[in-house]
Parts: structure tokens; sequence; C-alpha cells
């Protein structure tokens, strides 16, 4: 037999019990319905969803608003901030009110969390930094200025304004500051049942720990057990003898990049802070060393480029980024200038032979792009530790047989090229199209060779004096491989082409 469907006039009245189930069901497929057009195939927000968003703001809808972030997660909220116009953030949060998530502070780049922090009022953001991890506090905090930190910091309960400021009193890119504070420690003589007991009573704990460190009197580190295995063990077995005593500890003034290369080469999720007397003040887990490794490719990456590290959003004005970019393109310009003066040396060779105008951009062009492939791997491996004293002379050995391999490989391709054009179309004369080819065949050879040279000798120089190679080494590349590629070709066309 048939059932009748919703729509059957003969279908028997529902109870209201099950007409508040079915309205409230309809509400969350509804809400269901709005998440999934929230976001487009790769997990990002749908651009309809975020032009929604902001038509219902400037509509002043503050109860529609609501009900479209009410799903987001403090990430997604982030970028929904980071995707609005400049005006519709701060109404954003105004209407969120009580509903605008604390994480999300943490979450949003630095220019655009700088104009949100202005648009709350202080004790809002006060109370809102407070429901932070101290690691998530500092990095938060720690942008603002003294006047504005101040002004939050009165506003903020005493524990937790005692604990962010001994967390900004450490270096930025430190492990003190990257660290959180609230951590969980238990005594050796502790059983598994007793630690338990205190984990399921304790009011404040970790939001995420991934192992239980244990302290002797003193309160320094004498091992650790993981969660999972700690909750496999017998109630009265004493934690002493399920620790694992050969645990690494971080130094709370170690740099953030040698945190991150500690953790990544020995597969750690989480690990203890220690202080100047080795005792426990905190801990560091995985998902801030990630956050600090995507903050330092980008960096690295920018500064590759001469952009400034602030550059990574969308939502800098014109004016802040030509400044920042201004120095760079001066910087370049000069290398340029310098560039131009070697051709000025050949200005009557180039009279002679106007070809050679033509072909001495592609001389420095492959030049440019070879020494910049090196480079770019020096760099990383760099700061990967891949490349030490100890393997330089053979990475060095090993760069320049694949520039002279190159070198080679395309000192045949353009110099026959060349030669034939300049012989059969350029108007040279007899034999000239073969000399030509044979000056830019050397000419790519020897320029290719400095490329890959330059790319790897320059970042290990500036290593080893201590300067970051990511910052300076493209303009000394850049350099070496135009007046390189300028005077090899120019010169052996001067010797052998013109006179």
């Amino acid at each position: 037999m048939a059932q009748p469907s919703p729509l059957d006039p003969n279908e028997a009245p529902l109870s209201d019990e099950l007409a508040a189930e079915r309205v409230e069901q309809s509400e969350n497929e509804a809400l269901q319905d709005d998440e999934n057009l929230a976001f487009d195939d790769r997990m990002q927000l749908n651009a309809d969803f975020i032009w929604s968003v902001d038509e219902e703001i400037n509509n002043g809808d503050e109860s529609e608003v609501r009900r479209l972030c009410a799903d987001l997660r403090p990430a997604d909220l982030a970028d929904l901030i980071e995707q609005l116009p400049d005006d519709s953030r701060g109404q954003l949060v105004q209407m969120l009110g009580e509903n605008f998530s604390a994480e999300t502070l943490a979450e949003l780049v630095y220019d655009v969390r700088d104009s949100v922090i202005g648009s709350m009022p202080t004790e809002q953001l006060a109370e809102a930094i407070a429901e932070l991890d101290t690691d998530e506090a500092a990095f938060v905090i720690g942008d603002m200025s003294d006047e504005d930190r101040a002004e939050v910091l009165a506003e903020m309960p005493v524990a937790d304004r005692l604990a962010l400021q001994a967390a900004l009193d450490f270096p930025e890119d430190s492990a003190g500051r990257m660290m959180q504070r609230e951590v969980f420690a238990a005594p050796s003589f502790w059983t598994v049942g007793q630690i338990i007991d205190r984990l399921r009573s304790a009011e404040e704990l970790p939001d995420l720990f991934y192992e239980v460190f244990v302290v002797d009197p003193a309160f320094k580190v004498i091992g650790s057990v993981a969660l999972s295995r700690f909750l496999k063990a017998p109630r009265d077995l004493k934690i002493v003898d399920l620790m694992v005593d050969d645990i690494f500890r971080v130094r709370v003034d170690q740099d953030q990049e040698e945190v991150a290369y500690l953790f990544e080469k020995y597969n750690l999720i989480s690990a203890p802070v220690v202080d100047a007397g080795d005792r426990l003040v905190g801990m560091i887990t995985v998902d801030d060393v990630v956050e600090v490794v995507r903050d330092e490719t980008g960096e690295d990456m920018l500064a590759l480029a001469g952009v400034a590290q602030d550059e990574h959003g969308t939502s800098l004005s014109v004016p802040k980024i030509a400044r920042s970019r201004f120095v760079w393109l001066c910087i370049n310009l000069g290398t340029a200038i310098l560039a131009s003066f070697v051709i000025s040396f050949f200005d009557a060779t180039i009279a002679q032979v106007v070809a050679l105008a033509v072909l001495m951009p592609i001389v420095a062009s492959m030049g440019g792009n070879a020494g910049t492939q090196t480079l770019t791997v020096a760099v990383r491996n760099l700061a990967t530790r891949d490349l030490t004293p100890a393997n330089a002379l053979r990475v060095v050995g090993r760069e320049t047989a694949v520039s002279f391999i190159n070198g080679v490989a395309f000192a045949v391709l353009l110099g026959v090229t060349a030669g034939f054009w300049y012989q059969t179309l350029g108007g040279g004369g007899p034999g000239e199209g073969v000399i030509l080819g044979c000056v830019l065949a050397a000419a790519m050879i020897i320029t290719m060779l400095a490329a890959g040279l330059s790319g790897i000798l320059i970042p290990l120089t500036l290593d080893r004096f201590g300067a970051d190679p990511a910052v300076s080494s493209a303009v000394f590349v850049t350099t070496v491989t135009d007046i390189t590629g300028f005077f090899a070709f120019l010169g052996l066309a001067a010797l052998f082409l013109v006179g």
C-alpha cells in the first residue's frame, strides 16, 4: 500500500511535538544548504556568499548577517573579514557582537587585524583576548601600540594580564613568545589513576595537549608520556615507570626557526619549554609550528622578490605598497645602471655589428634565470639545513657541473641559430655568421657558469656572515649575471668579430 505524501490532505494531523521536530529539521537543512553554498569545491569562501554578507551589512540587517555567519569557523570568518571592503569589516564585528569568535583575531593578517581591533570596544577586546591561549593572545596583542596594549591589559583579569606581560617580555620570534603557558605536568610519584582524577577535576587545562610532562620537585622536566600510551595504562602504575626520559626540550630564548627545524627533524607533536634553570614554563604544539613554517616560508618567498614581509595580504593601501617596493626598485635601478655602464665600453662595437644589440639581452636573460634557479634552491636548502659547511663544497661542485652542461647545451642551440640567422638574414659577411655563433656560444657558457656559481656562493657567503640570504642574494646574483653576460658577449665580439 502506498504511503501518503507530506502534502496529502487525507494524512492525519501532526502532533505538536512532531510538527516542531519537522520545523527544526527544515531549519537545520536550510542552514546546512547555506553553509554548503558558502564554500566552493576547494573549501574556500564563495564569492556570492561574500557579496551576500556585504549586502546585508550595508542593509543593516543584523539578524541576517548573524544567520549567514553562524556556522563559520574562526578561520573562515577571518577569511570573510579579509575579503570584505574596509568599511564593512568593523560593521560585521559590531553586528556579530558576542557571536564574534575570539580565535578569529589570531587568524587575521596583521593589517586587517589592526583595523578590526580598532573597531572593537576595549572591554570587548580584552574579554576576547582573555579567552585565547597565551601564545595566541601574545600574538594578537604584541602587534598593538604600547598605549592600546596598556588599555587592553588594564581591562583583563590579573592572572591573564601577568601571563601576557611575561610572554611579551620575550623576543618576538622566540620560543617564549610562541609557547602557551597552559601546560599539564605531574610529579613522578603520581599514579595514572591520580593523574586521571586530577585531569577530570582541574578547572584550567590546556585547550589542546598531547603529552603529560613529568617533573621533579624543582619543576624540572624529567620525562613525558603520550596521551595515547597513558590512557592504555593501569590506574595503579606510577607515571615514572611509564614515561620516556629521552625528550627534546626547547629553550625559552630559542629562535622559532630552530624550533620548527627541531619539530620537523624529529617528527614532534609537542615539546616542553624550559627556562635557564631547566624548569618547565610552557609548551609548544605542532599547530604553532605549522604557523611558523608558513610565515617563514612566505617571508623568504617575498624577500627573494624584494617585497616587504607585510604585503602577503590583499588589503594594504596603495601608498604603503608603493613605499615598501620603492627601496628594492631603487637598488635594482642601481644594478641596471651598472650593467649599462659596462655596455657603454662597447658602444663602438655595437655600432659596427648591430646584431649584437639584438642578441645580448638573450645572454643576460638566460644567465639571470639560471642564477635565480640556483639561488632559490640554495636559499631553501639553507633554511632547511640541508646545505651546511660540511657539504657545501660538494654542492658547489654539483651546481658548477649542472651550469656547465646547460651552458654547453644552450651554447650549441643559440650559437647555431644566431650564426645561421646572421649569415643569411642579418647581412653578415663571409664567415662572420660562424664567428658570431661561436662568440655567442662561448659567452653563454661563461654566463651560465657565473650564474650557477653566484647562485650558490653568494647565499653561502651571506649566511656565513649572519645575513639573511633570502633578503640580499637576488640583487647580487642579478648584478653578477648581467655584468658577466654583457662583458663576456661584447668583449669576445670586440676581439674576434670587429677587430
